[in-house]
């Protein structure tokens, strides 16, 4: 596995071993060891799995202490553009922001630490969308954002009249309005 450091501390990119021949391809989505030497020390205790339309606009979302999730994402088919914001008050790049395309081709992987919210769209129809939790989802520790914050700016890879957005997205508050519990 190749782990890379992103321009934000902690949220790292990993690029699996892909081993392929006539009939298809193997490669290690997780190894406790391998992710602890890189400084991911998790205990994955929920995974998750979606399926999406293209424009499907998931997030930002985060859960708060003592719920706060870490999150190991990737794309077992399709593409997206994944999106992870630093919120945690003390950190040097509080507020900003990080995107990656990942897909069922490339099969990077994505570590979201606690302190971020985290969210994706779907580039494609058919998307498969996967990830690892560090924390049991709960309900009362949600903490949004809206997606397309003027703040933030985060240019998602799509057209905003494009985006299909969940009800409850739709509504989150402005990143300037939250009080991040990180």
């Amino acid at each position: 596995m190749n782990i890379i450091q992103t321009p934000i501390k902690d949220l790292l990119i990993i690029e699996p071993k892909i081993w392929k021949d006539d009939r298809g391809y193997f490669f290690e989505s997780y190894n406790k060891k391998a992710f602890a030497d890189a400084g991911i020390v998790a205990d994955f205790v929920q995974d998750n799995q979606s399926f999406s339309h293209k424009g499907a606009l998931r997030g930002l979302h985060a859960q708060a202490n003592p719920y706060a999730q870490g999150k190991l994402v990737r794309v077992v088919q399709g593409k997206v553009m994944d999106v992870a914001v630093d919120i945690r008050k003390s950190s040097a790049t509080f507020g900003q922001h990080f995107t990656i395309e990942l897909s069922g081709e490339n099969n990077t992987m994505f570590w979201v630490p606690p302190g971020f919210l985290h969210g994706f769209v779907t580039l494609e129809n058919n998307t498969i969308f996967s990830y690892k939790c560090t924390s049991l989802y709960q309900k009362d520790a949600e903490v949004g954002v809206i997606w397309n914050d003027k703040d933030l700016a985060i240019n998602w890879g799509i057209d905003e009249k494009d985006a299909l957005v969940s009800p409850k997205d739709a509504i989150l508050p402005n990143f300037a309005t939250i009080e991040s519990p990180f």
